[in-house]
């Protein structure tokens, strides 16, 4: 099960790590962030179908050809506790050592949004707010890691959830109890 949820999880992980570096940089570089959540969230589905690829190869290669709910969520949950690190940390270096300035191109493309929409000042006046709220936390390491954990480590699970109601399946070599 290890080597399973190890070649699975990097393999995940070094997909939505690079896929993230990528579109931050595209979209700093347009200083627009339309369509970087889309983006990113189906990044993370691609990479999550190793998750599904995973408990497969664990269920007909190492198990028999069958595998309970438990332990096929048990291993698509460390499939994605895997590859989310691996996306934390990719995120942590493109953020200190590429963007440093992320959130203040997020915080001007988001207060021209909200702006072009025609908000009244009171909103905008709370927009910009929360921007400035946004940067002050992005400047401690601890907040950025569990806000990128608390981006992506939920689509693994409910991915992790889905694969295993699929996958769950009766060992064919064993007979029935009479």
């Amino acid at each position: 099960m290890k080597k399973v949820v190890l070649v699975y999880g990097i393999i995940a992980g070094l997909i939505v790590a690079g896929m993230m570096a990528f579109s931050t940089g595209y979209y700093c570089a347009r200083g627009d962030f339309q369509g970087g959540m889309i983006y990113g969230y189906s990044a993370m589905i691609i990479a999550f179908s190793m998750i599904f690829v995973g408990v497969k190869s664990f269920r007909d290669k190492y198990n028999g050809g069958g595998i309970n709910f438990g332990k096929a969520f048990k291993i698509g949950f460390f499939i994605s506790l895997i590859a989310s690190t691996i996306y934390v940390v990719g995120w942590l270096i493109n953020y200190y050592f590429f963007i440093p300035d992320f959130m203040d191109k997020y915080a001007v493309a988001m207060i021209a949004k909200a702006k072009a929409s025609g908000i009244s000042a009171d909103e905008l006046a709370k927009k910009t707010a929360e921007m400035a709220q946004m940067k002050e936390w992005y400047k401690n390491p601890l907040f950025i890691i569990l806000m990128t954990y608390v981006e992506i480590l939920p689509v693994g699970v409910v991915v992790a959830l889905i694969t295993a109601l699929i996958l769950k399946r009766k060992r064919k070599d064993i007979a029935p109890a009479i």
